[in-house]
């Protein structure tokens, strides 16, 4: 690997070295509390990382394109929705672990609203969070939540998926 490969690939990190470098000068003990938060989410990452990607191996392995074409893909409609928010539900990961998921969905030829959707209810209609949610809050403020949250869901995965088709936000020739 070269210098310059290095640079470009980690900028950000190399950047966010540097600007706790210069903050430890003005307020040593503020820098030692972002480093040590940063490596807390480090360390939370390590441990969650490595079990989602066995599971997306697996998942790359045990279920082939076509049966996830056939129930998420461009013909799935109604059970595409529903697999895609029942899937998302089910998750106890952080959003992050998402992303390597969507991955796979779309290798798999899963349709654009769909990941979209499972990405969206990934992040507000986890189960897990419900729970909780339904304790701190009531189970009547998390069901009007969930009744306003659904329908938008929905309409944003339909909303993008028809934007990116149309290339509404992008010049002709340029992605």
């Amino acid at each position: 690997m070269d210098l310059k490969f290095i640079l470009k690939r980690y900028k950000f990190v190399i950047l966010w070295i540097i600007v706790v470098v210069i903050i430890y000068f003005f307020n040593g003990n503020f820098a030692f509390k972002v480093f040590t938060s940063a490596k807390s989410s480090f360390m939370q990452m390590l441990g969650v990382l490595p079990p989602i990607m066995i599971m997306l191996g697996l998942v790359d392995v045990w279920v082939s394109r076509e049966s996830m074409m056939k129930y998420m893909g461009k013909e799935s409609g109604a059970l595409g929705v529903f697999l895609s928010i029942f899937i998302a539900a089910l998750a106890a990961v952080p959003m992050y672990a998402a992303f390597p998921f969507t991955k796979v969905l779309s290798d798999k030829g899963v349709k654009l609203s769909n990941i979209m959707i499972f990405l969206n209810a990934w992040c507000v209609i986890k189960l897990s969070t419900i729970l909780f949610e339904i304790g701190g809050l009531g189970y009547k403020f998390t069901f009007v939540r969930f009744l306003i949250d659904l329908p938008g869901i929905i309409i944003m995965g339909y909303l993008i998926e028809y934007i990116m088709n149309k290339n509404i936000f992008f010049k002709k020739g340029v992605k």
